[in-house]
């Protein structure tokens, strides 16, 4: 009796894990990935759209500095990188 109430539970939590939880942290993984090999000369967005180059990285800081097409030269959190872009 007490297996039938608690078997609809378990099923929810079953399909909760295999269809968000398990899916959110392939992403975090595939992005802390993708940020630790960010080098200097890729090519790369901001979380906030901003689209530059590296052009030099603090380790000790944790922090990027892009140069952009203007020649501004920017310095974020490693974290505030989305993406890195493929070159063609």
């Amino acid at each position: 009796m007490a297996l039938t109430q608690i078997l609809p539970l378990l099923l929810m939590f079953v399909i909760f894990y295999f269809l968000l939880i398990r899916p959110q942290q392939k992403r975090q993984k595939a992005t802390a990935a993708m940020q630790a090999s960010i080098a200097k000369g890729d090519a790369v967005v901001t979380i906030g759209g901003l689209h530059g180059f590296v052009d030099g990285i603090d380790e000790e800081n944790n922090t990027i500095t892009l140069k952009t097409t203007d020649g501004t030269r920017l310095v974020f959190e490693r974290n505030a990188i989305r993406d890195k872009k493929v070159k063609a």
